[in-house]
């Protein structure tokens, strides 16, 4: 799905600001037919969990309707007009002047609703969007919903993150010409110094294709006519990491001698490949220094900012990490285009996350009921991961800053039927992408004797806690289990092995001479055990800490103001484990550390 953007032949207009907003009890019977009810007003881009002070609105579960009026510009007269959402939490149903008009599931993908035949452009329309937050098993992520004694429905989810919900991302009015470029999917490769750009084009309506490649500089490098082919870029720049080089791709639709539509494509030449146990981009070995993520910040909840973008972006250079992953599902589109600019290296994470009954068991693992049945996570629930990888990939496709899809975190890649449930996600993932490698985060109770879909994938990511949930306190005990561990999967398969979440919560300004949990000084100690673990094996090539910055869960004793194993704190303050990782990554670049380093 190409994202809006202008050009000689498309417009857009922002929708992004304040809509009117409603809960559905207080919205009355069908509120997408007249102006809604009340004084409220929600921010979009923005969850709206955290804007308002009612906690009846904080604590919804259900639908919320949020509208505006919208005017279609005049000079749109011949061309579609389209309404684009980067993201609705969890579901939409969208009406323009009380007609339904689009719907969509899954609350981290783009969609669009062609308005055409509902709207005049140089006329205001009436535009009502129904969101749904709540997850049921057969959603993705999962989740159920219960009624209390005294009719409030509530959110039970098996991730450790707030269920943010409502508009967190841009909306925009589009246009696009009746006969038009409808995506554009590119690969890179290398022959010596030249750079190979394979592209496909699809259209609606007839036409001729031609496509332009230009460089940085604006200088036309490579050209063709067809809707697919292969550019040829003599001593190719290439896109590295830290050092990212953007061609761009100017896709241009001919009809009668006129150009009819023209869409631009930003290219980074490079190559992406595990061999063996290396992970290699553009041919040399690649170590991940990093963190998983999350879009969680104050007020805004999980709506997308561009002044946390850069200041996010600004901290990853500061403590010198080349990469992150998109824990527990896709980010917005701006924060990869800003990766693609950037060199920052992006594990593309879907929205599977709590495919895991084994949760409720705590750290034995032991369900209560099976994680794959039909009662539990079936076939729709299957259907509807699909959907989600197919949406992911057709998003985020030719951005060269993914080097790797995460098909899911910490499964329940133990449990009886794991396979049946995933082999088909693999091999969808695998036909729609054939050049990036795959993995999916194993949670700490699926070990090297139980997994069942390990062999499936390119990548071995783990998920572990030692010395946190497990050996708590007794960090020597950690590190024997935590090498006993690694060692495992290293002897049992000739892939690449890297740690994707590792950590301990921290509060800011809680000190000990003793290694006691909480403290700043046991998060230090616990990250330098990990890393004098890692360095012993030459199989791994990554570590990725759990987490970038604290962040907001759902209530529970166990977790005051949320998640605190971030480096830093929800504030982007740097805890003292900072400076320790700071040096650590100076120390050596994207290679592979030694035990010595």
């Amino acid at each position: 799905m190409l994202k809006p953007r202008p050009t000689p032949t498309r417009e857009q207009s922002s929708l992004n600001g304040l809509w009117s907003f409603c809960i559905d009890s207080r919205a009355g019977e069908q509120p997408w037919n007249a102006p809604l009810p009340g004084p409220l007003e929600a921010a979009v881009p923005a969850s709206f969990n955290d804007q308002f002070i009612d906690p009846a609105i904080r604590d919804h579960v259900g639908w919320v309707y949020y509208q505006r009026e919208v005017q279609v510009p005049r000079g749109w007269v011949g061309d579609r007009v389209l309404l684009r959402f980067d993201a609705v939490t969890h579901e939409a149903v969208v009406y323009a002047d009380g007609e339904r008009v689009g719907a969509h599931v899954g609350g981290y993908t783009p969609f669009d609703v062609d308005l055409t035949e509902h709207v005049t452009p140089g006329r205001t329309f009436r535009l009502t969007v129904a969101v749904n937050n709540q997850l049921t098993n057969e959603t993705i992520p999962p989740g159920t919903v219960h009624e209390t004694e005294n009719g409030v429905r509530k959110q039970k989810y098996l991730h450790d993150f707030y269920n943010y919900a409502g508009i967190p991302r841009s909306v925009y009015l589009h246009s696009i010409p009746t006969s038009h470029v409808d995506d554009v999917t590119v690969t890179t490769r290398r022959q010596g110094t030249t750079g190979l750009v394979d592209y496909r084009v699809e259209t609606t309506g007839s036409g001729r294709v031609t496509v332009a490649l230009r460089d940085e500089d604006g200088a036309e490098v490579a050209s063709l006519e067809g809707d697919h082919g292969t550019l040829g870029v003599p001593e190719a720049r290439l896109w590295q990491p830290g050092a990212a080089y953007l061609y761009e791709l100017d896709v241009q639709l001919h009809q009668e001698g006129r150009v009819v539509d023209h869409y631009t494509v930003p290219i980074g030449i490079r190559t992406v490949e595990v061999r063996g146990n290396e992970f290699l981009i553009n041919g040399e070995p690649f170590y991940f220094k990093g963190f998983g993520k999350h879009e969680d910040s104050a007020v805004r909840g999980k709506g997308h900012d561009d002044a946390y973008l850069v200041h996010d972006t600004q901290l990853l250079e500061w403590i010198n990490a080349n990469s992150f992953r998109t824990s527990h599902y896709p980010y917005a589109e701006e924060v990869l285009e800003y990766a693609d600019r950037h060199g920052i290296v992006v594990i593309d994470e879907t929205a599977a996350v709590g495919l895991n009954l084994g949760v409720e068991g705590g750290l034995a693992g032991r369900p209560t009921t099976p994680s794959f049945s039909a009662e539990t996570f079936n076939d729709a629930t299957q259907a509807a991961y699909a959907q989600h990888v197919r949406e992911l990939i057709a998003r985020d496709k030719n951005h060269p800053s993914v080097v790797m899809w995460c098909l899911a975190n910490e499964p329940a890649s133990n449990e009886e039927g794991a396979r049946e449930f995933f082999a088909p996600i693999v091999d969808l993932a695998r036909e729609l992408d054939p050049t990036r490698p795959l993995t999916y985060a194993v949670v700490m109770f699926a070990n090297v004797g139980n997994d069942r879909i390990v062999d499936l994938f390119d990548v071995i990511s783990l998920n572990r806690y030692y010395g946190w949930y497990v050996f708590s306190g007794d960090l020597d005990s950690a590190e024997t289990y935590l090498r006993r561990d690694i060692s495992s999967w290293v002897d049992a398969y000739d892939k690449p092995v890297m740690m994707t979440e590792y950590g301990a919560d921290t509060q800011p300004g809680a000190h000990s001479i003793w290694d006691a949990p909480w403290t700043e000084e046991y998060q230090s100690a616990l990250l330098a055990m990990h890393h004098r673990v890692f360095d012993e094996f030459p199989q791994f090539v990554g570590e990725q800490i759990w987490n970038f910055a604290d962040f907001q869960t759902s209530n529970g004793i166990h977790r005051v103001e949320g998640n605190k194993k971030g480096i830093f704190t929800r504030d982007r303050k740097p805890k003292a484990a900072a400076h320790e990782l700071r040096r650590r990554w100076r120390a050596f670049g994207d290679r592979k550390p030694t035990a010595s380093a």
